[in-house]
């Protein structure tokens, strides 16, 4: 009796991790394959918690374009539109080990804050 109930715990559990994969794989970098003619993240500051200037290059070819948007609460803004540069390297998502190499460092120098001096 008792495997069965074990048997059906599994079933549950493998029943709901398949959604909960699909949700995350569409939240990160690793769902999402880029597709022609589609607009492409160049670059991204953050200005603020809650605004920062992208630059996003749009269309094909030789009609390239590049929008610098201000994205804020109040919405999406085009700041300046110009023609695609040919010398930016390509967007490319950081991976997780990138991302936290700077706090690993921090880690292991002992917890130290070098910027507060």
């Amino acid at each position: 009796m008792a495997t069965d109930w074990s048997s059906l715990m599994w079933l549950l559990l493998v029943l709901a991790a398949i959604p909960a994969a699909l949700w995350f794989l569409k939240r990160t970098p690793l769902g999402q394959s880029p597709v022609p003619g589609t607009a492409r993240t160049v670059a991204v500051l953050g200005l603020s918690a809650n605004q920062r200037v992208v630059t996003v290059e749009v269309g094909r070819g030789e009609q390239r374009l590049w929008l610098v948007l201000g994205v804020g609460p109040q919405g999406i803004s085009n700041l300046h539109t110009m023609a695609a540069q040919d010398d930016a390297p390509p967007s490319t998502p950081a991976t997780p080990a990138a991302a936290l190499e700077p706090l690993l460092q921090r880690l292991r120098r002992g917890g130290r804050n070098d910027h507060a001096r």
